[in-house]
């Protein structure tokens, strides 16, 4: 009769939970700017086909988008305060990012904003702060001191690669960094500084490895001022984040699948589990196009679990994953096996006797 507790501790370590890059940000821009809200799902689940929403204080409308319709091409409802004025990163949506940008901010922008996805089980909701500074300013227009917008150089450029360069200056000099589409700081070589025309300026300069969209962000915590460059790059080498999507399910497995396209060099591609164990193969393909690949490699599941297609090419010192959450309901067992069956009726004989 201890066999209750046992099933019950089971089922709630189980459960998944996700998280937003975003959640409790405190974001600080300069009036007339542009802010960016970050809100990313951190099992980066495709948002491309849900909901979420963006409202201002709990009750105003910022930012709605569901399966394609949202405020900028008809959908109705949004706030006469931001219509206009708010767009989202389309190309980043398959990446489970719902991050939006308010362009040419006011102070009447100031406020808590929650990026809510009322769909997700459980739902979700992340809260995110924005302050708008209004500073005073020179007769050149310029706040005495604030760094202007960074500059953006590439210095090299590969298929697989790129050197991204940027100089930033102000008094006193910011700190500046690197950072991708859904808010996370990359690494980069340590700042250089320099003296040139009366001015100090600050250098920094990192390596990206896949298709994103870049920001150069500088900040100067004396006055609350930040600003930001941003670059797109478009990498054609190196692989980009997989597709995983299920096949089949049962209560008791699930059959998995993970395609990788246009990939060069040849990547290796593996299922892993939350642990790191790999997966054995059920099914791969691999189709070559000239000196690119395309890989569809497919693996059986039999217990709740987040798993991973995992893209590794170390020529190029580049690796990207995706993740997925797979829920079985009953017994962990292969296609067409009854140990499952056998099990649970073990299961009920215990409880009654």
């Amino acid at each position: 009769m201890e066999l209750l507790p046992l099933v019950c501790l089971c089922l709630l370590s189980c459960s998944g939970e996700t998280s937003a890059a975003g959640d409790g940000v405190k974001v600080v821009v300069e009036e007339d700017s542009d802010a960016v809200l970050p809100c990313s799902l951190s099992n980066k689940e495709d948002m491309t086909g849900k909901l979420f929403d963006w409202k201002k204080d709990g009750q105003k409308e910022v930012f709605m988008y569901d399966s394609g319709i949202h405020y900028n091409n008809g959908r109705p409802g949004q706030d006469e305060q931001f219509k206009g004025r708010v767009s989202h990163f389309q190309d980043q949506l398959k990446n489970g990012n719902a991050s939006i940008k308010i362009h040419n901010t006011k102070m009447a922008d100031s406020g808590t904003y929650s990026c809510d996805f009322p769909r997700l089980q459980p739902r979700q909701t992340f809260n995110i702060e924005l302050v708008v500074d209004q500073v005073l300013r020179d007769r050149t227009g310029e706040k005495p001191g604030a760094a202007p917008k960074p500059n953006i150089d590439i210095l090299a450029d590969t298929k697989h690669w790129r050197l991204l360069q940027c100089e930033a200056r102000g008094d006193p000099l910011p700190t500046v960094e690197w950072k991708d589409s859904a808010g996370y700081v990359l690494r980069a070589e340590k700042p250089h500084i320099s003296e040139r025309g009366g001015h100090s300026y600050i250098t920094v300069k990192t390596t990206v490895t896949k298709t994103d969209t870049y920001s150069c962000v500088a900040t100067q915590k004396e006055f609350s001022h930040q600003i930001a460059t941003v670059t797109y790059v478009h990498l054609a080498g190196a692989a980009s984040e997989p597709s995983v999507t299920t096949l089949d399910q049962t209560k008791d497995w699930s059959l998995l699948q993970c395609v990788v396209r246009g990939a060069s060099p040849k990547p290796k591609v593996e299922w892993r589990d939350s642990s790191g164990n790999i997966l054995p193969v059920k099914d791969l393909k691999v189709t070559a196009r000239g000196d690119s690949y395309d890989i569809v490699l497919q693996t059986t599941v039999t217990k709740t679990d987040r798993y991973r297609c995992v893209v590794t090419q170390e020529e190029i010192n580049h690796q990207i994953y995706a993740v997925t959450y797979v829920h079985i309901s009953g017994a962990a067992t292969q296609p067409g096996s009854s140990a499952g069956l056998v099990t649970l009726w073990f299961l009920v004989l215990l409880l009654l006797f």
